[in-house]
């Protein structure tokens, strides 16, 4: 069966297509959720000149106040007032004087839909009907009402500012075939809509919450990515060069086309370089690229590159790279994934940065929901073929914070920068943390920063504190000040010359090395 389309972005998709004809649906929420702005919206956009869309409005909403209100919305035509989008005041079948209750409204409803064949009819407030009819006459005028409009084409949509215990209780749900709930949540630093389909009879939609928001277009839905099944993942086919010299030597050759990689370090030790790096080698490839930043705008990382010869304004001029930022207080989880998704799907893109998965969690504030997103969310880019890259801040010392938990098995993946102690200096070193299914070096080498980005150094043969010390520590220039460990393991004696140093200790080893330390000292 054909669906009638909403016209309101992503929500069709959440329908599974859109709205059955002959289907009565109700459109709940608190005042000021949007149920108006919605269903006007879904009227402009379906009104044709054969079939017209009907708004039945209450006798407290004058119609000049809500052409008024509409005159922002991109999707407002003057020129469609009348002759496709027709208001008609309630006013004039609900009189108290008239005795037939709702009869005189129900027959003016059916009457003009039977006839005038309309697409969309709009009743606004169903719940003020209440108000001329007991809960016995209000059900079988509705359910009248209901019932003859099931042969039409129609969709009749019944808004109404329902609560939630109202949903389960009152009488227009039990005979709806669809129910649309639409909520407001207050929130810092920035307020969200949802919308969920509690209810939709014969169709397969999208569960869950859903983002919306109402700007200057209208209502725009940002369907939640977890309830997108994507298609068949994009086979590993190949191996893909970093573009960051000495790296692709450490990987066995690199990472798989589609492989998802992530690239943690603390704050200012060239994640983003990275990532840019990578994004430029795609492009010098001949391939589309989206970076996504939440912190740098895209000038600022075009001026970023510019430092290291990558002429990332001339990509963004021909359109082989998207900078899509997304300023922290504006992030949304499914606003971010909708912005992923069409961009994929608009046309076929090799490469993705997310920059950076810390700051990701950190905003979005559903630590519950955090780790079926984060799945989802790499298997859409997976199945459009892209390879993903995310970085992800760590403390200085390179302890991953709390954003990772979890979440570490969905990367094929991960490398690791650092920052390391060289006697009084402070240097940086990189270690391939994990592939997946694949040898690569276990050894932790030197990174630089040149002019060209970064590149990756020899090997750092004595090095302290790889495994969980609190700092990376080369051993050659800070042995006159430090005593090394006698080669059996027994703790030298102490004396006035010598003292024993535990630093960064595990929690979980450091209860038996503290009393065997003490009880090497009392034996001495």
């Amino acid at each position: 069966m054909t669906h009638i389309s909403t016209g309101v972005a992503g929500l069709d998709l959440v329908l599974n297509g859109g709205l059955e004809p002959g289907s009565v649906v109700v459109v709940a929420g608190a005042p000021g959720t949007g149920k108006t702005i919605l269903a006007q919206q879904m009227c402009f956009a379906g009104a044709t000149a054969e079939h017209r869309c009907v708004y039945y409005t209450t006798m407290s909403e004058p119609h000049n106040k809500l052409v008024r209100h509409l005159e922002e919305f991109s999707f407002f035509d003057p020129e469609a007032l009348g002759p496709r989008v027709e208001y008609i005041h309630m006013s004039d079948y609900l009189r108290p004087e008239r005795q037939e209750g709702l009869e005189s409204l129900i027959s003016e409803i059916v009457r003009k839909t039977l006839d005038e064949e309309p697409t969309i009819v709009v009743v606004d407030s169903a719940k003020m009907l209440g108000d001329f009819a007991d809960k016995r006459d209000l059900r079988r005028a509705l359910y009248d009402l209901t019932g003859q409009l099931s042969s039409s084409s129609a969709v009749l949509l019944l808004l109404g500012e329902y609560t939630p215990e109202e949903l389960r209780s009152e009488v227009v749900f039990s005979l709806a075939d669809g129910i649309i709930q639409l909520e407001y949540q207050p929130r810092e630093p920035l307020d969200r809509r949802w919308l969920r389909i509690v209810k939709m009879r014969g169709g397969s939609h999208s569960s869950g919450k859903h983002t919306f928001r109402i700007g200057p277009h209208g209502v725009e839905v940002f369907p939640r990515v977890e309830t997108l099944v994507p298609k068949a993942e994009a086979p590993l086919l190949g191996q893909i060069p970093s573009g960051i010299p000495g790296l692709d030597e450490l990987m066995g050759g690199g990472a798989r086309q589609s492989d998802a990689s992530l690239v943690t370090g603390p704050s200012g030790v060239g994640k983003t370089v990275f990532g840019l790096r990578w994004l430029v080698q795609g492009i010098e490839r001949g391939k589309n690229c989206l970076y996504v930043t939440f912190q740098d705008t895209a000038d600022q990382l075009t001026s970023v590159a510019a430092g290291f010869g990558w002429d990332v304004m001339a990509y963004r001029d021909s359109g082989q790279l998207v900078i899509s930022y997304v300023p922290m207080g504006d992030l949304d989880l499914d606003v971010l994934a909708t912005s992923v998704r069409s961009e994929i799907s608009r046309r076929q893109v090799s490469r993705v940065v997310i920059d950076s998965l810390s700051e990701l969690a950190f905003a979005a504030r559903e630590e519950d929901r955090f780790p079926a997103y984060m799945r989802s969310l790499v298997g859409l880019v997976r199945a459009g073929g892209s390879s993903l890259l995310l970085t992800s801040e760590t403390s200085v010392h390179g302890m991953p914070g709390n954003s990772l938990d979890g979440l570490m098995f969905l990367f094929d993946n991960t490398i690791d920068l650092r920052y390391i102690e060289e006697g009084s200096q402070i240097g940086r070193a990189v270690h391939v943390a994990k592939m997946r299914s694949r040898g690569h070096a276990m050894t932790l080498n030197s990174v630089t920063i040149t002019d060209r980005g970064l590149e990756v150094g020899d090997v750092l043969e004595s090095v302290t504190g790889r495994l969980g010390w609190s700092a990376l520590r080369t051993q050659g220039h800070v042995e006159s000040v430090r005593r090394g460990t006698p080669s059996n393991g027994n703790l030298p004696a102490p004396n006035h010359e010598s003292a024993v140093v535990i630093i960064g200790v595990t929690h979980g080893e450091g209860g038996s090395l503290r009393a065997a330390l003490h009880a090497e000292l009392g034996q001495q």
